[in-house]
């Protein structure tokens, strides 16, 4: 389906309405627009997004079954603080981090193992979620000298996608138009470049269910393929936004460069805001899955599972809004019991226990008669 543009005329002001809502969201105190940001995001998700804000209620309920509503609710509000504040982040992001400052606002973590395979000259796929700064990630390798191509979706404004490619080429990030991928993507790993991908949404009928917090989730699949084809290894990293309440005493633990983890970055923090960690979870060889009895699945379970652990490192910082568990397997569809290949599959997992078993299957039963009940009489 053809997307709607905004009329040509129109689309030049829009875009310079933007750009300067954007300058006055990166000019003051970095510290009170984000204060502001805060705020402006709570009123927005408590009172104006209320039908999201019961879908991610009802999505932090299936992620974290022993919360009660009152903190459901909470974790929903601060999903929309989260997102009000990355966009002031953002603003600041070019004159923040730059190859003089960066350091003062970003703690590099457990990189040192995964960088060998940015420089090597081979292919690689790095996937992250919505969860802490996406945006970050991208901009950061490409900062340091790692030319990354990330897949996006043009923006509809023109001018605005013009202006947001030009920005973070600057910088050494590419954006790849998803629309164009499936040229693009493999000359660029067929010549042993980096492709990276937000890789957290629902994929539809046709993506392949794994797990995510216990329950089948639509997954891409794409990701595993090309990995597969041209034996890339798969990082999974995320940068987290530093949580003063939670973060304090283990910064301060880890505030020395030098500390034997080859951490890199800021030395001193008092609750400022634009504090960032960002960490590698989990590194897929090609290795771990030529052993499996159907690597694809194997492939596409586990870097789900690694997005599965960068939320739980960061709740607050989610977009629980998303529909990660919008579309069902074919069996519960059909309203037929969970086929034996998938559950032989699912056992096979290395990580996969009776307790996560049993949710899976709890969470079949129940979806399976959700729909049938929705069916018309």
């Amino acid at each position: 389906m053809a997307r709607k543009r905004m009329p040509a005329w129109l689309e030049r002001p829009a875009y310079w309405a933007i750009r300067g809502a954007l300058a006055a969201m990166g000019a003051g105190d970095l510290n009170a627009n984000v204060h502001r940001a805060r705020a402006m995001g709570r009123f927005f998700g408590s009172r104006i997004e209320r039908k999201r804000l019961g879908r991610a209620m009802d999505n932090l309920a299936v992620a974290f079954p022993t919360w009660g509503e009152a903190k459901r609710r909470e974790y929903a509000i601060l999903s929309y603080e989260h997102l009000f504040t990355l966009a002031v982040e953002m603003a600041y992001t070019p004159r923040l981090l730059s190859e003089e400052a960066w350091s003062d606002h970003l703690r590099i973590g457990n990189l040192a193992g995964s960088v060998r395979h940015l420089v090597a000259g081979r292919p690689t796929v790095m996937i992250t979620g919505h969860c802490g700064s996406w945006e970050l990630i991208g901009y950061m390798l490409a900062l340091l000298g790692f030319p990354v191509h990330a897949l996006y979706r043009p923006l509809d404004l023109k001018p605005l996608d013009d202006w947001v490619q030009a920005s973070r080429r600057s910088r050494g990030l590419i954006l790849v138009d998803k629309f164009g991928a499936t040229e693009a993507l493999p000359r660029l790993l067929e010549a042993g470049g980096a492709a990276g991908f937000i890789a957290d949404q629902n994929a539809g009928d046709k993506g392949l269910f794994v797990p995510f917090f216990g329950r089948l989730a639509s997954t891409y699949k794409t990701i595993g393929l090309l990995a597969m084809r041209y034996d890339a290894p798969i990082l999974c990293g995320q940068a987290r936004r530093l949580v003063w309440d939670r973060d304090q005493n283990v910064e301060r633990r880890n505030s020395r460069a030098d500390d034997g983890e080859g951490e890199l970055g800021f030395t001193n923090w008092s609750g400022e805001a634009m504090r960032y960690r960002m960490d590698v979870v989990d590194v897929i060889k090609p290795e771990d899955w030529k052993a499996q009895p159907d690597p694809l699945f194997y492939v596409t379970a586990r870097y789900r599972r690694a997005l599965e652990q960068m939320v739980r490192r960061a709740p607050e910082q989610n977009l629980w809004m998303h529909r990660y568990w919008k579309s069902r397997p074919r069996h519960e569809r059909e309203g037929k019991p969970m086929p034996a290949g998938l559950r032989e599959k699912l056992r096979s997992l290395p990580w996969m226990t009776d307790e996560e078993m049993g949710r899976i299957e709890e969470w079949t039963r129940r979806d399976t008669a959700a729909l049938a009940a929705a069916q018309p009489a």
